[in-house]
This record gives C-alpha cells, sequence and structure tokens, in this order.
C-alpha cells in the first residue's frame, strides 16, 4: 500500500527546525547578555502579557529564508500574534533585541504590518513592545514594493481601538515613531526613546549625548511627557497595559466592562471627606486622598504622575463603572493649571472620549497659571486644547466643584453651566470669580468696601446655585453616592 508518510516526514522535520530557531531568537549567548542586562527576552515578555497558553504567533518563520548568501535571522528581529489578557482578544508586536538589536528589515516590516492591518481589521486592541534600533541600515540598497507601512497603520488606528505602548529596552527611530500613536505609553527603568541615538547625533550635531541623555525614561515621563508612566520592572510596566486595557472596552463603541454587582461598588458615605477638605479656599490639601475615597477600592490608577503635578488624572472604577478622573492638585501649585498639566488632561479626555468613559472633573484651582515663564510656555494654547476637548467629550461627565474655581481655570474643566454635563455637583465651600477675589480687588484698584463685596459674592454657593449654576450642593460625605447615582442612569 502506497503511504505519504516518508515524503510528509521530511517536509515536517524542516518545519520543526525553522521553528525551533525562530523559538531561540538570537541564540543562547545573546538571550544570555539580555538576561544579564536585567531585561525579560521577547518570549518571556509575550508570556507575561498574555494570558497562559492564549499566544497564537504570526510570521515565526519570516527572516528565515533570505535571499542570496544573507544570514536567516529567527522572526526577523520582531514576534508578533494574537493573545488574551482576561480572556479578551488583542494584538501583540515586540521587538526581539536578540535579533540585530531588534532592527527593522524588510520581513520585520511586513510582519509588523500584517498585524497592524489585522488589528485594524478585527478591531482589536494592540500592544507595541518596543526593544529595538530602528530601520536597518542595508534597507536603502534593497528594492522592495511600495505598501503602507505601520506607521501609517498605527496612526489610523488611534481612536478605534486602544493601544498601548511599552519601552523596555532602547528604541530609536521607526519604531520610537509608530510608538507615539498609543493611548498610554509605559516605559521601564532604564529604557530610553528618542528619534535618532547618539551615534546619529554626533554625527549631525558633533554632540555628545548618552541614551539617557536622550531620551530616557525619567527625562520622558518627568519633562518632555512624551512617555506617560514610569515602571520600575518590566513586569510592573506589563501589569499596567493589562490593567489599562481591562478598564477600556475592546473598540470605540462597545460597553464599557462594568462590575455593578462587585462587593467593592456598593455604595457608601464618605466621611473622611470633611476632615480632607478645609472649607477655606487658601488652605491646600492632598487630592489623591479625596480620590481614594471617592473611587472603588484598589481600583486607582493614576496616569502621567510625574508630569504636569498640579493636575492628577487617573483611570478608576466608581460604582462598578470605569471612568477617567480630571482633578487639580492644590498641593502643587495650588493646582493652577499649567501648559503640562492641561496637555495631560486633554489627551485622556480625548481617550476617555473615545472609548466611552465618563469624565469626572473635580475643580479646586485658582485659574490658568499667570506671569512671563507660564505665557513663554504656551499655556493659553495648551488650555485651550484642554478646554476644546472637554468641549468636544459626549459622554457621561460628571463636575464636581469642591472649593475655588477662577476664571478660564473653571472653564477648562467643564464646570460652566449647561456645558454637557450629565450632573453639575457642589460642596458648600465654592468660591467662584472670574479672578480670585483678593487678587480681583488689587487688580480693580477696589475701595475696601467693595472688595468686600466682592468676596461675599465669591463664597459659597448659594448664590450660583440660585441662579442654576449647579445642579446640586451637598454635603461632602455624599459625594461617592452622587457620583454612583449619576454613572447608573
Amino acid at each position: 500500500m502506497t503511504t505519504n508518510r516518508e515524503g510528509w516526514q521530511a517536509l515536517l522535520t524542516q518545519l520543526q527546525e525553522r521553528t525551533e530557531t525562530a523559538m531561540a531568537m538570537g541564540g543562547p549567548e545573546k538571550v544570555h547578555k539580555q538576561r544579564e542586562r536585567g531585561r525579560l527576552n521577547v518570549r518571556e515578555r509575550i508570556a507575561c502579557l498574555c494570558d497562559e497558553d492564549s499566544f497564537s504567533e504570526y510570521g515565526a518563520l519570516a527572516g528565515g529564508n533570505p535571499p542570496g548568501d544573507q544570514e536567516p535571522l529567527a522572526g526577523d528581529g520582531v514576534v508578533g500574534g494574537t493573545g488574551r489578557i482576561d480572556g479578551r482578544s488583542l494584538i501583540v508586536i515586540a521587538e526581539d533585541f536578540t535579533v540585530k538589536g531588534g532592527s527593522i528589515g524588510h520581513p520585520n516590516a511586513a510582519k509588523r504590518t500584517r498585524l497592524v492591518r489585522l488589528a485594524m481589521e478585527q478591531r482589536l486592541p494592540l500592544v507595541l513592545m518596543l526593544d529595538g534600533a530602528g530601520e536597518r541600515a542595508g534597507n536603502q540598497t534593497e528594492r522592495y514594493p511600495n505598501c503602507p507601512n505601520d506607521l501609517q497603520l498605527v496612526a489610523d488606528l488611534k481612536g478605534r481601538v486602544p493601544v498601548v505602548t511599552l519601552v523596555l529596552g532602547t528604541s530609536a527611530g521607526h519604531g520610537a515613531l509608530t510608538g507615539m500613536f498609543a493611548d498610554l505609553i509605559v516605559m521601564s527603568e532604564g529604557s530610553a526613546m528618542f528619534s535618532a541615538g547618539p551615534p546619529l547625533v554626533r554625527a549631525a550635531l558633533g554632540v555628545e549625548a548618552t541614551p539617557a541623555e536622550l531620551g530616557g525614561a525619567h527625562l520622558h515621563t518627568r519633562d518632555s511627557g512624551v512617555a506617560h508612566n514610569l515602571g520600575k520592572t518590566e513586569q510592573d510596566c506589563i501589569a499596567m497595559a493589562r490593567y489599562f486595557l481591562s478598564l477600556l472596552p475592546p473598540r470605540s463603541g462597545d460597553p464599557l466592562p462594568e462590575l455593578r454587582e462587585h462587593p467593592g461598588a456598593a455604595r457608601r458615605p464618605v466621611e473622611r471627606l470633611v476632615d480632607i477638605i478645609p472649607p477655606q479656599a487658601n488652605q491646600s490639601y492632598d487630592m489623591r486622598q479625596v480620590l481614594h475615597e471617592l473611587v472603588d477600592e484598589q481600583s486607582l490608577f493614576e496616569l502621567q504622575p510625574d508630569y504636569g503635578r498640579s493636575m492628577i488624572v487617573a483611570l478608576a472604577r466608581i460604582g462598578g463603572v470605569p471612568s477617567m478622573l480630571i482633578a487639580n492638585q492644590p498641593t502643587v501649585q495650588a493646582g493652577a493649571i499649567t501648559r503640562e498639566a492641561a496637555e495631560k488632561a486633554r489627551h485622556f479626555i480625548e481617550v476617555a472620549s473615545d472609548f466611552g468613559l465618563p469624565l469626572i472633573c473635580l475643580l479646586d484651582n485658582p485659574g490658568v497659571m499667570p506671569g512671563p515663564a507660564a505665557e513663554k510656555s504656551g499655556v493659553l494654547k495648551a488650555a485651550s486644547q484642554m478646554f476644546r476637548a472637554q468641549r468636544r467629550y459626549r459622554g457621561r461627565k460628571i463636575v464636581v466643584t469642591l472649593r475655588k474655581a477662577f476664571g478660564f481655570g473653571s472653564s477648562v474643566m467643564g464646570m460652566n453651566p449647561w456645558d454637557g454635563q450629565l450632573v453639575s455637583l457642589a460642596l458648600p465651600s465654592v468660591n467662584l470669580g472670574g479672578i480670585p477675589a483678593i487678587g480681583g480687588a488689587e487688580a480693580a484698584r477696589a475701595s475696601d468696601e467693595d472688595a468686600a463685596r466682592l468676596r461675599e459674592i465669591q463664597s459659597g454657593a448659594w448664590v450660583p446655585a440660585d441662579a442654576m449654576a449647579f445642579d446640586k450642593v451637598i454635603a461632602p460625605a455624599e459625594l461617592r453616592n452622587e457620583i454612583i447615582a449619576a454613572l447608573h442612569l
């Protein structure tokens, strides 16, 4: 009896050998060096991100059969495919530094493009893990067809599905640029990201700079604002990505992953707020304490905490509903709206708008930061862009005025009457006006009598409540329950 088994055996042996070569990445020596640098290898990273046994690799053999006498490259320096986080599907693209420094050759580029197109076509979230040197130098001498690349396609994904970038090593050039379109960008301690690395900077500008000086994790999370969060370890970064995605729907227009029946989502009074918040507008307090009281236990995830520190932005569940919180921080510049604070808030208001997250704004600010340095920074432009973002927001917007709200600082935070709020709440201690009372009196050269009248008008919630500037004036202890009531409408 004729059998095909022998013919198949040779092909299956080749398949197994080529697959094993791809799974070995850059080989034992380079994988060991990666470990000596204190970094996970690309397959360990993917295993940490995805649910156990859920990753299905695409293009494992790409780079394994190069033309001419070129050296085969395992996966051509990138590993990607589909996986799951908490049972929900996503696309993963991870650069492999052990293969040609994670640089991008033509099979690598084709694989990335294929996977981003798959994310677009199937409307799946995308996670990029960056640890690579950008375009491979030899690409310029090779012919390849014109086609959309992953840079164009990731830009097209923006606002359609959640995108997360994790910078877990040194990312340069094309990979770093692609990562900029993410809703969340997280960098690990010791990582770096830049458009051009030290050799190119030296050649082009004659400037000597280290990777950390060009684009280290602390520089980008504290100074430039290019990245949002810093993880002490790679595992920390990956945990942030998993939690961030767990609070968002898999695509724009899908329902939120709400947990209204979870025990931690129950309504409860927040009696401690009267101990945390001073009723006097000139006394400081830590807004983070307020947020921890308002949200469901252990659900608060602060976003971009080291940048624009006069504003706190966070994701959390309140009454089981994933929500975006934008709050002034009175302990930093009295909560004034700086350029950096406005830029941070604008980005995440847009994320909330894209994915249907309720927007909860907590006001306590003296207005937009004044002065020569602030004006030179472009604070007016940044504040106006934040204002436009919250004006365009069309979801469940809940605005809470805790104390002071002056001038354009109240507008950018969504406090203007009939500004699309689901509900506008205020504590009895609010202090409103076009400009702060004391500064306003001085600016107008007011008499003592006029200054006193100005303070009277700006102090307390009663006058604005009488004019329906607020829907409700409530006691601090009622705040969490009032927010939940609105979210559950």
